[in-house]
């Protein structure tokens, strides 16, 4: 009896593991992207001059975006991380302004004004879009943020640019997945990939990592392991 017992005990724990690795494959790309449709204010609120773009990624999903012309001849394409949208980025868009480039910021499908849902190969068609936007300027920077920075490195890796800034990367979506459910086998489960850690090495511009001791998101580690593996030039930055 206590042996049937015992065996009763251990499907059913099966069961709920399997159950909740089902969920986990479910609810990925709901884990993955917090979009915000509401545009909370515009660049005129803090005092910058900016015009709205219309952009259509090669699958048909219309995008909006902004552009914040600079006095050099320096473009930024802003990549943003996986929650909000492009309203929530206002002071970073001013520390650039200031710095003399210009910005062209833009929501991923599925955020802000933008058609669609976001997915891995979805936001790669977007920042696309955005760079044959600025194919004119021969001065792009890069400037991936979080979730931005898988975007960031997946673009620059199909163009040449000036430079790539990548703020708070991590090395790829199923690293941080485990370390979130560290008894699920996430590296196996995951489909979203942004496999940052492998592409690194190919880059062809100028690196510059920005990654706190104290990210409470993604380690400083993931910072680490993917400063290891860029080629030269590059410098890490450690904000104090």
């Amino acid at each position: 009896m206590k042996g049937k017992r015992l065996v009763a005990y251990l499907l059913i724990a099966v069961a709920l593991y399997g159950a909740l690795c089902i969920w986990v494959v479910i609810r990925e790309r709901s884990l993955i992207y917090y979009p915000d449709r509401q545009i909370l204010q515009t660049p005129a609120a803090i005092g910058l001059e900016y015009r709205d773009v219309e952009l259509t990624a090669f699958d048909g999903v219309r995008l909006h975006a902004w552009h914040i012309p600079g006095k050099s001849q320096n473009n930024v394409l802003f990549l943003h991380g996986n929650a909000g949208n492009i309203s929530h980025r206002l002071e970073k868009l001013a520390i650039l302004h200031n710095l003399g480039v210009g910005v062209l910021i833009l929501d991923y499908r599925g955020y802000g004004r933008s058609e669609g849902n976001p997915s891995e190969p979805g936001t790669y068609r977007d920042a696309e879009a955005a760079f044959t936007y600025l194919a004119s300027s021969a001065n792009i920077i890069l400037y991936g943020e979080s979730l931005g920075t898988g975007v960031a490195i997946e673009l620059a890796m199909h163009h040449r640019v000036r430079g790539v800034i990548l703020e708070a990367p991590f090395t790829s979506v199923p690293d941080v997945g485990q370390e979130l459910f560290p008894y699920l086998p996430i590296r196996l489960l995951a489909r979203t990939r942004y496999d940052n850690l492998r592409k690194i090495p190919q880059l062809n511009a100028p690196l510059l990592i920005l990654h706190s001791r104290d990210d409470e998101v993604f380690s400083f580690t993931h910072a680490q392991r993917l400063f290891a593996a860029a080629p030269e030039p590059k410098r890490l930055l450690i904000p104090v």
